[in-house]
């Protein structure tokens, strides 16, 4: 991975497994030279520490348009409204479900990469419809987010 213009590593879209979801994505960094963090620090450092703004119209993307069900921010069993269904030193899974569909995000931390993970699977047939619409600002979301976190945290 080649790095950006200002030395941060650039963020790569990979392929991983769909592990049962119709809809899998994920992007990736190269560990060498990050800042020691948490998956959940890295997801807090990428969502939570940007502008208000920028902070609000995501929420109101997840929870407005795609309609998921977000959680209160300063739940301990949150983190930035996601449910945690697994956290540890190396890993974090967050979900949000809708009526419609639900999206979980995994974040895996290992000796050569940091790895965003996303999938979506459509509970419903509207569910389809709203990812579709979703994906694209997602796939440009994610990189811009972790690579202004990395420079940020750097």
């Amino acid at each position: 991975m080649a790095p950006t213009g200002t030395g941060t590593p650039a963020v790569r879209r990979v392929r991983v497994d769909p592990a049962g979801f119709p809809f899998a994505t994920a992007f990736e960094l190269p560990a060498a030279g990050l800042p020691r963090l948490t998956p959940e620090e890295w997801v807090r450092a990428s969502y939570e520490d940007v502008p208000v703004a920028l902070r609000e119209l995501i929420r109101t993307g997840w929870a407005g348009v795609l309609g998921l069900r977000l959680g209160p921010r300063a739940s301990p069993r949150h983190v930035v409204g996601w449910r945690r269904v697994e956290a540890g030193p190396r890993r974090i899974v967050l979900e949000a479900r809708a009526p419609s569909l639900t999206v979980r995000n995994v974040v895996t931390l290992d000796d050569t990469r940091l790895l965003w993970a996303t999938y979506a699977r459509y509970e419903r047939p509207a569910g389809r419809a709203l990812w579709s619409l979703a994906a694209p600002v997602h796939h440009l979301a994610v990189p811009v987010l972790l690579t202004r976190a990395v420079r940020r945290m750097g």
